[in-house]
């Protein structure tokens, strides 16, 4: 069951995901079709927490894999296709590593729903998750890429360690939360990603931060980085 919890943690979810919405849309170029699929996939997944979906805790396979399986399927054939890898090269790579700000608010609204009773403390960074300095630094190396002053293996290195943090969150939150395959945080586990609109964080957040991992990893180390050796970098602004 969820505590009662103030307005501003549901604002503040419901604005860092429009946030991230609105980043995608703008590293993919203003792409209708893209802010399409991503807005069809949060209202399914609304209409799902609003539903009470993500409340029934003893399904197995756990519910939360709902949220997270979908987005990772789509992800996985984009790169397995031609034509996907192809879009992942034509993202923005200034305006993927821009969207990593997100994490920030992310992580404050985590810290306010732990001291509610809503997750645990080890899915805050009081308890040890350090995603936070991805969203401190993503400014950072923005402003870096924005003027080419950040070298390729810099930027592989940070998205390497970004991907890292987020396995970790996404592992803690998975076995943090009430299901046949808990195995962490019994004593206040993590009830609030099972409720709307904290649901966007797996379902919404999540995937468009690896998204933006991959998409950035690729052009740097795939076929694309190959082809930027004989010409000028590809727009990145």
């Amino acid at each position: 069951m969820l505590p009662t919890l103030p307005l501003w943690l549901y604002l503040l979810f419901g604005l860092t995901t429009a946030l991230a919405v609105g980043l995608f849309y703008l590293a993919a170029h203003r792409s209708g079709r893209a802010l399409a699929v991503v807005l069809a996939w949060l209202l399914v997944q609304s209409a799902l927490s609003l539903s009470g979906f993500y409340t029934v805790t003893t399904a197995m396979p756990p519910r939360l894999a709902f949220a997270l399986g979908p987005p990772l399927l789509l992800l996985l054939s984009r790169l397995a296709t031609a034509r996907g890898r192809a879009f992942l090269a034509s993202l923005r790579l200034a305006m993927l590593t821009l969207l990593h700000v997100v994490r920030l608010p992310v992580e404050l609204g985590l810290y306010g729903l732990f001291l509610h009773g809503a997750v645990p403390r080890i899915m805050t960074f009081e308890g040890g998750n350090w995603d936070i300095l991805m969203g401190l630094s993503a400014p950072l190396l923005y402003w870096l890429v924005r003027r080419q002053r950040v070298g390729r293996w810099g930027l592989v290195g940070w998205n390497v360690l970004g991907l890292g943090l987020l396995s970790n969150i996404v592992a803690v939150a998975v076995l943090s939360a009430p299901s046949p395959v808990q195995r962490l945080a019994f004593e206040q586990p993590n009830v609030a990603l099972l409720h709307f609109p904290f649901g966007w964080l797996p379902a919404v957040l999540v995937p468009l931060v690896l998204l933006a991992h991959v998409a950035a990893l690729w052009q740097l180390l795939g076929k694309s980085a190959l082809l930027q050796r004989a010409r000028p970098a590809s727009p990145i602004a």
